[in-house]
């Protein structure tokens, strides 16, 4: 049997990974939360910029903000695929990754990924990229203009992203920008002044303005699909550390009852030496 001195050593470090992991899971819990609050924000915001740019829109067409530019929109489709940054996402990445290849041609698609883990998967399949950004660590007023500028140049931007259902179930979807900024801007209650030439002042110009809106609406929208990855991220972090807390608080009641069955055995032992001395002494 075990000597309860090497027992209590195993049931201190497993005492240690239960606090972890219990302070990992809280911290992801938080974190689910506050991003939450973020994208309802965030929607709030597009909300009223919609409205001003339905209130000004000088035809149908939903132009990215590339409008008043110079650059040439390159002939091709964008993928951008948000996947983790580290390695401990479960199998959730190579899902994704896996989904958008099937539509991958490269004579037609360039790829952009955001979160290392899914450049590592890419490289791995020998499958070349056109730019990586590292996943925004902090969770608010995340800097997308360097993606946004990358969007502006292509004919069409789908992203494929981790998607939040619930706590305990994630899944992956794809998103094609153009429809998604329609969609959420039709749900907003259009207002029925008229903003014009005639009764506001543009600077620089009118089109100049509505270019500046799309591009605020679309780094919204690349903000919001971000955050939404992070959250689904953060709910798989929670179920691992809420299952790994589970599983090291069942280790520990096992250790700690052995703890005291290998105390007690040792006692008696010790008990059983005294008296065999004791009657030792007597004969």
């Amino acid at each position: 049997m075990r000597r309860p001195v090497e027992v209590a050593k195993d049931l201190a470090q497993i005492g240690t990974i239960v606090n972890l992991t219990g302070a990992l899971e809280g911290i992801a819990s938080l974190r689910i939360s506050q991003i939450k609050n973020q994208v309802l924000q965030s929607e709030e915001f597009f909300k009223e910029l919609w409205k001003i740019y339905t209130q000004i829109r000088v035809d149908a067409t939903f132009h990215f903000g590339r409008r008043m530019s110079k650059e040439k929109v390159i002939n091709k489709d964008l993928f951008i695929v948000i996947t983790a940054e580290g390695g401990f996402s479960g199998d959730i990445d190579q899902k994704l990754i896996d989904w958008m290849l099937d539509g991958y041609d490269k004579e037609h698609h360039d790829i952009i990924v955001i979160g290392h883990h899914g450049a590592v998967q890419l490289a791995h399949k020998g499958v070349s990229i056109a730019k990586y950004y590292k996943l925004p660590s902090k969770d608010k007023n995340i800097n997308v203009t360097p993606v946004v500028n990358d969007i502006q140049k292509y004919k069409t931007t789908t992203v494929y992203y981790q998607s939040y259902v619930s706590i305990m179930v994630q899944d992956v979807k794809r998103m094609s920008l153009m429809t998604a900024v329609q969609e959420f801007g039709r749900d907003v209650k259009r207002s029925d002044e008229i903003i014009t030439e005639s009764n506001y002042i543009f600077e620089p110009s009118t089109y100049a303005v509505i270019d500046h809106l799309e591009r605020s609406m679309l780094s919204i929208m690349v903000g919001q699909v971000i955050l939404e990855s992070k959250l689904a991220q953060y709910a798989s972090r929670f179920r691992a550390m809420s299952a790994a807390n589970e599983k090291a608080k069942d280790s520990f009641s096992d250790l700690k009852l052995l703890y005291n069955r290998t105390r007690r055995a040792s006692n008696d032992e010790r008990l059983k030496e005294i008296i065999n001395g004791m009657r030792k002494v007597h004969v």
